[in-house]
């Protein structure tokens, strides 16, 4: 009998483990449709965020834009553009256009992040 309530608890608390993870994934992946729907429903909305920004001429003038999820990703980002181009990187906080995940127009540069 005491080896039937064992399995009994086990089955439960996989369930239960199960039913965690489900949950998870399930936030994670509404979080993601929406970005999705809203970059195919054409809908724009402005918004604050960090990206990394590629300077080109002299004097140097904005061409082109990435947003990205944290400063440590853009930093680690930057760092790996400026081994591979000659153009002038920067990570930024900015007030942005957005189309999904994707900066569409910078309106105006925050902070530059170091």
């Amino acid at each position: 009998m005491g080896k039937i309530k064992i399995i009994f608890i086990l089955i439960i608390a996989f369930a239960i483990y199960k039913g965690v993870v489900a949950l998870k994934n399930f936030e994670i992946g509404v979080s993601n449709k929406v970005a999705e729907i809203e970059e195919l429903a054409g809908f724009e909305k402005e918004e604050e965020v960090i990206g990394l920004m590629m300077y080109l001429g002299d004097p140097l003038e904005l061409k082109e834009h990435l947003f990205t999820e944290s400063r440590s990703k853009c930093l680690e980002l930057k760092k790996i553009a400026e081994e591979n181009s000659f153009a002038y990187y920067e990570c930024a906080k900015v007030n942005a256009v957005l189309k999904g995940k994707k900066i569409v127009s910078i309106i105006e540069e925050i902070e530059v992040i170091e």
